[in-house]
């Protein structure tokens, strides 16, 4: 990682000229951000995958352009080296290059990232060299387009066969010829994706594609094993911090259910004569009055007048 400032795209590109492996990671907030950016990951991405695993969405196709600058904004907060790009969420760059580039502009010039990211390839070729010509990094991304999932059929390995391997290529190439500075590889078979990253001057960064790639991008959530119902194939768990947090919520139920929380190491205490003065009442016995669960409390205390400041 950079010693001076945040890490650019000159950086990302120069890794791939020397043969320096790049690590890509999703973060949603703050807090991740901050763990990325301790673990010298250069780039993280804000991937419109919060939809999934932040907000519960079945797919990523509900995630808002405000939902995405909320989330934006938190991870650019919580770094200070770290290269951030900004998932272009569904509908903010299909309609076109204009809309496109305004988007794109909101998630520099308002959230703060210092790149973009959006999904297709030779359909959107236009539209990244607008955004480049306009000075907006842009990381593009082939091979399964999870915005696309419903028109590709689901979740499925893109460039198997000879047609849509040919596809796959050349929708890489047109991202690179529409000056995308680098170009993400989501579930393309190891042989393809090595190919298209010898083929390429821009880095490649893959997601289920293999070891023949540039550089590696993985979901924050997955790899650290937060979730145990899913596991994609294309990842692994490197921690099982679900279950870390789930012992420590239930021991921390068990330990207020059985009193042993809070104990006076948690607890704060007050001046004697204070609360002296608080527990006097004129009269004991007037000084309460029933309520409807039949407990008695008090209804006027001495309370010593506090003088204006």
């Amino acid at each position: 990682m950079s010693s001076k400032g945040r890490v650019t795209i000159s950086h990302i590109k120069a890794m791939k000229r020397r043969g320096e492996p790049i690590t890509m990671i999703t973060a949603y907030d703050y807090p991740s951000a901050r763990l990325v950016e301790d673990a010298e990951v250069p780039m993280i991405l804000v991937g419109d995958t919060l939809g999934m695993v932040v907000l519960g969405y079945d797919t990523t196709l509900p995630v808002t352009m405000d939902d995405m600058l909320h989330h934006v904004k938190a991870v650019v907060r919580g770094t200070e080296k770290t290269l951030v790009v900004a998932d272009m969420p569904f509908m903010s760059y299909q309609s076109g290059p204009e809309e496109a580039l305004r988007n794109a502009g909101r998630f520099m010039q308002e959230g703060g990232a210092q790149a973009v990211k959006l999904e297709g390839g030779v359909t959107v070729a236009e539209t990244v060299r607008k955004i480049v010509d306009a000075g907006i990094p842009v990381m593009g991304h082939v091979g399964l387009t999870p915005q696309s999932v419903h028109q590709v059929g689901g979740w499925k390995v893109q460039g198997k066969g000879p047609r849509d391997a040919v596809r796959v290529m050349n929708d890489a190439l047109a991202l690179e010829q529409a000056g995308a500075f680098s170009v993400v590889l989501e579930l393309v078979p190891t042989p393809l994706a090595t190919l298209i990253s010898k083929r390429l001057r821009v880095p490649t960064i893959g997601i289920g594609a293999g070891p023949g790639c540039d550089g590696q991008v993985q979901v924050f959530h997955d790899l650290l094993g937060l979730y145990g119902d899913f596991v994609p194939k294309h990842t692994r768990q490197y921690a099982q911090v679900g279950n870390v947090i789930r012992s420590a919520i239930a021991q921390y139920r068990a330990d207020v259910e059985a009193g042993r929380f809070p104990t006076e190491e948690q607890s704060f205490g007050m001046d004697e004569s204070a609360l002296a003065e608080l527990l006097t009442t004129d009269d004991a016995d007037d000084a309460t009055e029933p309520r409807p669960n039949g407990r008695r409390v008090p209804v006027h205390l001495s309370i010593p007048s506090v003088p204006p400041r």
